[in-house]
């Protein structure tokens, strides 16, 4: 089967006491629904129309797992808090 991932790519992050808030919750929604962190934030080099921004990338054991725990309350509470803090790039994609 496919692992699913959740790709971040941060354009701007306008408030970061929303984003503090956000990875606390989101931490825990993503552990919960079986997700791993694989980047999240480090050092990235932009190219083409890319921002060099913070950029997350979790793991999921299929890619029906990755969007059940987009769908969990936990996670969508995690969204509510973060709101309008950040301008992001947001995908679930299916591995190869």
């Amino acid at each position: 089967m496919a692992k699913g991932y959740w790709v971040s790519a941060y354009r701007t992050i306008s408030d970061p006491e929303k984003l503090a808030a956000y990875n606390e919750l989101a931490a825990t929604a993503v552990k919960a629904g079986g997700g791993r962190v694989l980047v999240r934030g480090g050092r990235t080099v932009a190219h083409d129309d890319g921002v060099a921004e913070r950029v997350v990338l979790i793991e999921f054991d299929s890619f029906e797992q990755a969007v059940a725990a987009h769908a969990s309350e936990a996670y969508q509470q995690a969204l509510l808090v973060l709101s309008d803090g950040v301008e992001r790039d947001f995908r679930i994609v299916e591995g190869v």
